[in-house]
């Protein structure tokens, strides 16, 4: 194999979104397209220099040489065992959460993890050269063709093994996932009061700033940081009524036990 791939990309969602063109850019070829959802296909393909969209997951004739599976997790077993590969060609998934060996139904030692540590939404652009991209494989090809995609397209490549992935993953959930459900409750509890989550764009701007700058310990403020009782209480009693009272009690909680 040459420095430049052959690619082939099996579902349309967000993260075939931004990896598809992400690759295309930096010299790589998308031959193929394959989606269970034909309006996302199309509109994926769009974004592509010249990929066809395949009708199934017969990819036995395709000049890929290296297969993505950007799906949700849970069906990246079942896609595994159906997808017919040509000779040679390489499959991955991009999931932070899945083990590799579930690929090993369709490959041999020729499946891997090509995981871009990131969260990504349609119409929100993202730099690649930014994202750390964690990579596994076990066969020495493998391993060497995936570091060389990873590379054209980011700064940061590791190579990882599973254990680490999935800590990596835990750590991103609490970092991103929980944290944008925060936000999603700081909204609510603002729109009830005809305030906009504007209003706290600088105070959140500069929490994350802080936690990277000297550390989210040294970072932490609040009632529950300084052991105000008085105000913990105070903030109880307003959310006697919206759903949220046992979940702040609980984090704060921890906080005061921290």
């Amino acid at each position: 194999m040459a420095d430049y791939y052959n690619i082939a990309v099996i579902g349309a969602g967000n993260v075939a979104w931004h990896l598809a063109p992400a690759l295309e850019n930096t010299g790589h070829k998308v031959v193929d397209i394959y989606s269970r959802n034909l309006k996302n296909a199309l509109a994926l393909q769009k974004r592509l220099y010249n990929a066809e969209i395949n009708d199934s997951l017969d990819f036995s004739g395709s000049e890929a040489e290296v297969i993505f599976l950007c799906v949700p997790d849970q069906a990246i077993a079942e896609i595994a065992r159906d997808v017919a590969l040509p000779g040679g060609a390489i499959i991955v998934h991009t999931s932070g959460s899945q083990s590799a060996s579930i690929l090993g139904y369709s490959a041999e030692e020729n499946y891997g993890v090509f995981y871009p540590l990131q969260t990504f939404t349609r119409g929100k652009r993202v730099d690649f050269e930014d994202v750390p991209i964690l990579i596994e494989a076990d066969g020495k090809r493998t391993k060497r063709i995936l570091k060389n995609l990873a590379r054209s397209i980011s700064r940061y490549v590791r190579e990882v093994n599973f254990k680490d992935r999935l800590t990596v993953h835990v750590a991103a959930v609490f970092a991103c996932n929980f944290t944008n459900y925060m936000l999603d409750i700081a909204e609510e509890i603002l729109r009830d009061r005809k305030f906009d989550l504007e209003l706290l764009r600088p105070l959140i701007a500069e929490t994350i700033n802080k936690s990277l700058d000297i550390g989210p310990v040294n970072a932490q403020t609040g009632p529950a940081a300084r052991g105000d009782i008085e105000t913990l209480e105070r903030h109880l009693e307003l959310l006697a009524y919206s759903g949220h009272e046992e979940l702040y009690k609980l984090i704060s909680e921890k906080i005061l036990n921290r």
